[in-house]
């Protein structure tokens, strides 16, 4: 009994050291979060030379530009994009992670680690690797080609279909972890009990093994919604004009159209969806720890 009390001023001391510990790196990355948008937010109300050059200054007109048809077309492509990539990553890391998870054995570091590699390489090259792939030459073509699934005409780059395929192929692993994570916990006891009352394995997935893991889903969800709504490399390479994405837009204004303005007006539009899904997904992570509590 003597040594509990010791144990509790042990562990606030550790807790106080790791705090003091992180409390660098966070006021770094908060300093220039808050720092950056407020210089965004700033240009989006200036104005430009005659030279594209930007000004400080007051004027509304790149933000009411956002209203133009054309600019909230992109919008919405942006997001249909982005929920669509959302879904197909969840349909095809579940399995994967799952397999991985509960059947990978002594294998499942190395399968994660097979996984995950692969990634470390620059992303403009894997888009570049990925667009030759699916170019009308490519073998995923040829091969479709070959089974009557397609014909001369069909193609994959410069359509939206192009674009998604890379958004998936760019960030399915965002979904693969944090669901493997959620599954390795996962009591299997709990799949066991599932099968004897429901009777099956889809019956048993969709009423013990996604209710369990949906906080890894959820995590999976922001982590590939968040970088596939700002992209902007996969709709350049595999995209054409009418696939253009916000990032695309963003892009275009600061470098090309020497518009500082309009460019931090999309911005910071872009950052209030980000933030809309972020405080979504931390609401929803809330009410699930405080039902787990009870």
């Amino acid at each position: 009994m003597a040594l509990l009390p010791r144990r509790r001023g042990s562990d606030a001391t550790g807790a106080r050291m790791w705090t003091w510990l992180m409390l660098p790196g966070t006021l770094w990355m908060t300093g220039f979060l808050i720092a950056s948008l407020v210089l965004v937010g700033v240009l989006a109300v200036g104005t430009t030379d005659e030279l594209g050059n930007p000004r400080f200054g007051f004027d509304l007109s790149a933000v009411r530009a956002l209203a133009d048809p054309a600019y909230t077309e992109v919008l919405a492509r942006s997001l249909g994009y982005a929920v669509l990539t959302c879904l197909i990553c969840l349909i095809v890391a579940y399995p994967v992670a799952y397999t991985i998870a509960l059947h990978g054995g002594r294998y499942k570091h190395a399968l994660i680690a097979a996984i995950v590699v692969p990634f470390f390489a620059n992303y403009l090259v894997r888009m570049y690797g990925w667009s030759v792939v699916l170019s009308d030459d490519g073998p995923v073509l040829r091969a479709l080609r070959a089974v009557g699934l397609a014909d001369g005409g069909t193609k994959i780059l410069n359509t939206g279909a192009g674009v998604v395929a890379g958004l998936v192929y760019g960030f399915v692993v965002f979904m693969i972890i944090p669901l493997y994570a959620a599954l390795e916990r996962l009591d299997v006891s709990l799949i066991e009990a599932g099968r004897d009352l429901y009777g099956g394995p889809v019956r048993t997935f969709f009423y013990v093994t996604l209710p369990a893991t949906r906080q890894g889903a959820a995590a999976g969800l922001v982590l590939v919604f968040l970088p596939a709504m700002g992209d902007f490399v996969s709709a350049q390479l595999m995209g054409g004009p009418d696939q253009i994405m916000i990032g695309n837009l963003i892009q275009d204004k600061f470098f090309q159209g020497q518009n500082w303005p309009l460019g931090s007006a999309l911005t910071m539009l872009l950052m209030l969806v980000l933030l809309i899904g972020m405080f979504g997904y931390l609401r929803r992570t809330r009410k699930d720890e405080a039902e787990a509590r009870r």
